[in-house]
């Protein structure tokens, strides 16, 4: 098997997981937590909330996700030397490390004093990997275990994002869709801006080559 970036975060993210199912301690000290960042300073919480999960079926369907785009993004930033070349290794870490921080944002803000508000999950930074997969392949059909039929890449990008929005803006429920929401941005936005400035490819016209074939 290749060693490949996907392939450590994922080993390192399901290791962290599995222990902290194991010790709540582990939990508490590296969950996202408003006050322990505004008042104790403790930043690392930005990422360190993205190694651990809420539970098996939490941690599984982000791994999967985050093994099955980020194999096939690293393969077209790698061998391709028209996007990253050399520094391929250090932009998709950069993609992943970002969207789990930026994605975080929104909640930090608006939660800095919040005793009451946690988070936790790889959510943000597996959405970046997805929604940056898709910029570069818009047509790569996308399939839910729910729903055995084939969804185009772009299509189910802008569903996910309309509906992201929509139940961010209801709030309640166990699922943070702000950070599914953000690290999406972010995906498209790193991606449109860095492969534009690094390399050769014309991020625009070809994703519409793509959705026109």
């Amino acid at each position: 098997m290749e060693i490949t970036i996907t392939l450590i975060i994922t080993i390192i993210t399901v290791a962290v997981s599995l222990w902290g199912f194991s010790s709540s301690k582990v939990i508490d000290n590296l969950i996202f937590f408003g006050p322990a960042i505004s008042r104790n300073r403790q930043y690392y919480r930005f990422i360190t909330h993205g190694l651990i999960h809420a539970d098996l079926m939490h941690l599984a369907f982000n791994m999967i996700a985050l093994y099955s785009f980020g194999i096939a993004l690293e393969t077209y930033f790698f061998p391709d030397d028209r996007v990253f070349g050399a520094d391929a290794p250090m932009y998709f870490t950069g993609l992943y490390v970002g969207g789990l921080v930026v994605a975080s944002l929104p909640d930090y803000f608006k939660h800095k004093d919040d005793y009451y508000f946690k988070s936790l999950g790889a959510s943000g930074a597996v959405s970046s990997v997805i929604f940056a997969c898709i910029v570069l392949f818009p047509t790569l059909p996308i399939r839910f275990l729910f729903l055995p039929v084939d969804i185009p890449g772009w299509i189910f990008g802008g569903l996910y994002l309309l509906i992201s929005a929509y139940l961010d803006r209801q709030g309640g429920g166990r699922i943070n869709h702000g950070a599914h929401l953000w690290g999406a941005v972010f995906g498209i936005v790193f991606i449109v801006l860095f492969v534009s400035l690094k390399g050769q490819l014309n991020v625009f016209e070809n994703f519409i080559h793509q959705i026109r074939k």
